[in-house]
């Protein structure tokens, strides 16, 4: 007889590399690809979950970054990907598009805000981190609603993650920037019917390091 999982797991992804990262630029909805670092990224990730995990579902947000890294990830398992409208990363507004040091120089005490106070930030034009909680405690309750019991993907952006994981661990928004969330970072979130959430594992990045290291000395 197979044993029944008895919690809903979320492996929980970054989207690969894109540009803009470094140096950082509030990239929000923008639509980037990946870089070709990026699909490398992906490619790892996809061969370490495949050993690991057995997934009945693969998410993603809907922007193009999120939809071809889950695509890459759901290969070995023959799935398909849906994408989830209120999973896309945070309006930036007025900021989308610029880099920090343009934004920092043009509204120093907003970006001070940002980066000192995230969660009383309010991005001219754009959403406060309270929005984007509302929208990711929807997606993860629909998610586990759909798949009780079930292991699935989740490629999401850096803002989002982090705000995912603060809420699984009911922690204020104020340590926004105490979670670290690197392209293709893997994190492994359980819900359980009597508990609530349990973080198993937080921001796994070893299925790069070692795997790339190794690639640039051969």
């Amino acid at each position: 007889m197979v044993a029944t999982q008895q919690r809903t797991r979320i492996v929980l992804v970054r989207h690969g590399h894109v540009e803009g990262i470094d140096p950082p630029r509030f990239r929000g909805r923008v639509n980037l690809p990946l870089t070709a670092r990026g699909v490398r990224q992906a490619e790892l990730t996809r061969d370490y979950l495949a050993q690991t995990f057995r997934p009945a579902a693969v998410y993603t947000s809907p922007l193009a970054r999120c939809v071809r890294t889950g695509e890459i990830l759901a290969q070995p398992f023959a799935l398909t990907t849906s994408a989830i409208a209120d999973f896309v990363d945070i309006d930036y507004g007025a900021w989308q598009g610029k880099s920090y040091d343009e934004v920092q120089a043009a509204e120093p005490a907003a970006f001070s805000r940002w980066r000192w106070t995230p969660h009383l930030a309010e991005i001219p034009e754009g959403e406060t981190l309270h929005d984007l909680a509302a929208r990711v405690v929807r997606v993860m309750h629909a998610i586990v609603a759909a798949n009780r019991r079930q292991t699935v993907l989740l490629v999401g952006h850096d803002t989002v993650n982090r705000v995912s994981l603060l809420l699984a661990l009911d922690a204020s928004l104020a340590r926004f920037w105490c979670i670290g969330q690197q392209p293709c970072a893997v994190n492994v979130l359980e819900f359980d019917d009597t508990t609530g959430w349990i973080v198993q594992s937080l921001n796994e990045t070893g299925h790069l390091r070692e795997r790339i290291l190794s690639h640039d000395r051969a």
